[in-house]
């Protein structure tokens, strides 16, 4: 998984205490927020002690950073407690409080936000090597045993320097720790039970955490929901690249019907036909010097993502083959890869999927495995086999995956896009069949992923009213959705 989103996140919904949550030693005390958004929307800020390690509760504590925006009606409704995933920038977890105002009826309720630990302004803030996702990058097809090798030293080496900068903090970033933290900012706010709402790699957590707290959970929205059999080694690498190269290719398709705007082909074969061409050409020499082959590969895959991208990378593309413009490339490729949090977020990242659960250690079992995928996705496996690489070389100790059992977990509401590359929908099948309160929506031919509160009214109606009053549509037999929404139409390119 090699996406960057600050979009990403987990919610969680927490319904008025019955009776008052036990006590807690730690508190959050609000005050004013640096942020500027968080400022406009008046939202105030805090930070929560919480135990390093949390077999230790009397030992190391660390701080995450709190945000909270409050209802906008007479009375609340609730508290909605927003719990970022890996994929979460640095700040971008406190800005998730502002999330209220995407949800019909959303104002009701008090929205609260939290920098998951490893993640600024969360302390300490994780960070291995500033320069790892730079450009001029190896080639991601090892098509010699020195491509290969380069790779291995550059994963070993981050793993290495993560280990050294970071010390006993990577021994406590699995999933089980913030579902843990999840808890403590439920009691620190006065809840008793709690609903989840997560997306993406954090439906993992709100797996995690309604396995191991069921008595806590009311409701529970999971929005791409990972396949608990797959942690991580196949969930975060090998089962998203033919699912990419199938999207990738639904984009390429959409730039072939507007041929207009693109001229690049008007057939799928025939942008195919370039994209490849473009891709030996970087290859050989890399744009501006420092954007060849694996730059290409990834600044290009985003729109197997999601189609936000369609359009901008669309005209990057095109402008590349017309006019040569370097820049705009290796500029973009900035945008995605070389902000600020992205070193921030992927060693957050890195630290959660190469902890959660042991991976092979034995290299020819991730050559042979990467070939193979190769052969149905060319475009998608290396990037993610090197992107993943240094889980080979980790130095925290893993742990041992929670059982995901919803058997006691009242409700859940699903939804995923069906063609979704990061989450595919069987991940959501497997989720539905362990929680038998479950229902799934899903999105018909989607193919973005994470995209819940977006504007879909057919989807984010359906999420307002089962958190407002716990409705779900019927239950249907056997790995199936329970109910179906149109997907939101292409982007329309700018001079079409």
């Amino acid at each position: 998984m090699r996406l960057f989103l600050a979009a990403a996140m987990a919610l969680v919904f927490v319904a008025p205490a019955a009776n008052a949550a036990p006590a807690t030693t730690s508190t959050i005390t609000w005050g004013a927020c640096a942020d500027q958004s968080l400022a406009a929307a008046g939202a105030e800020c805090g930070t929560l002690s919480v135990p390093l390690n949390h077999s230790d509760p009397g030992g190391r504590k660390i701080s995450l950073a709190v945000s909270r925006v409050k209802h906008k009606t007479t009375a609340s409704k609730g508290t909605v407690v927003a719990v970022p995933d890996p994929l979460n920038g640095s700040g971008s977890g406190c800005q998730l409080s502002l999330l209220g105002a995407r949800v019909p009826g959303g104002d009701a309720f008090d929205w609260v936000g939290f920098a998951r630990r490893g993640v600024a302004p969360s302390s300490p803030a994780i960070s291995c090597q500033p320069d790892y996702l730079g450009l001029n990058a190896p080639q991601h097809i090892p098509t010699s045993p020195a491509i290969e090798q380069q790779w291995l030293d550059k994963a070993r080496g981050y793993a290495e320097a993560c280990a050294a900068k970071n010390g006993e903090l990577l021994d406590h970033m699995k999933s089980t720790d913030i579902a843990a933290d999840v808890d403590l900012v439920r009691a620190a706010l006065g809840a008793d039970k709690v609903s989840l709402y997560a997306q993406a790699y954090g439906t993992y957590v709100a797996q995690v955490y309604s396995t191991l707290h069921p008595e806590r959970v009311a409701r529970m929205v999971l929005d791409d929901s990972i396949d608990p059999r797959r942690i991580w080694y196949y969930a975060a690498n090998f089962d998203q690249n033919p699912p990419l190269q199938r999207n990738q290719d639904i984009w390429l398709k959409w730039l072939a019907e507007h041929d207009d705007v693109y001229h690049l082909g008007n057939t799928l074969d025939a942008v195919r036909q370039v994209w490849d061409e473009q891709l030996r050409r970087v290859t050989a020499q890399p744009a501006g010097g420092v954007f060849g082959q694996a730059e290409w590969i990834n600044l290009f895959l985003y729109p197997a993502y999601t189609q936000q991208t369609w359009t901008l990378l669309g005209s990057a593309f095109s402008n590349w083959v017309h006019n040569g413009d370097a820049q705009l490339l290796i500029g973009l490729y900035g945008q995605f890869y070389l902000h600020p949090a992205a070193e921030n977020m992927y060693g957050a990242l890195t630290s959660l999927v190469c902890t959660d659960t042991a991976w092979p250690t034995n290299w020819n079992q991730w050559r042979a495995d990467s070939w193979r995928t190769y052969a149905v996705a060319p475009d998608a496996t290396w990037g993610n086999t090197w992107f993943n690489a240094p889980c080979l070389f980790w130095k925290a100790k893993p742990g041992k995956p929670v059982q995901i059992d919803g058997a006691k977990v009242d409700s859940a509401l699903l939804v995923t896009e069906s063609l979704s590359a990061v989450a595919p929908i069987e991940g959501s099948y497997e989720v539905r069949s362990r929680y038998p309160g479950a229902r799934l929506l899903a999105v018909r031919d989607g193919v973005n992923f994470m995209n819940t509160l977006t504007g879909n009214a057919c989807v984010d109606n359906q999420i307002a009213a089962y958190l407002a009053t716990g409705e779900l549509p019927a239950r249907k037999p056997g790995r199936q959705a329970d109910a179906v929404c149109a997907a939101a139409p292409a982007p329309v390119p700018p001079g079409a």
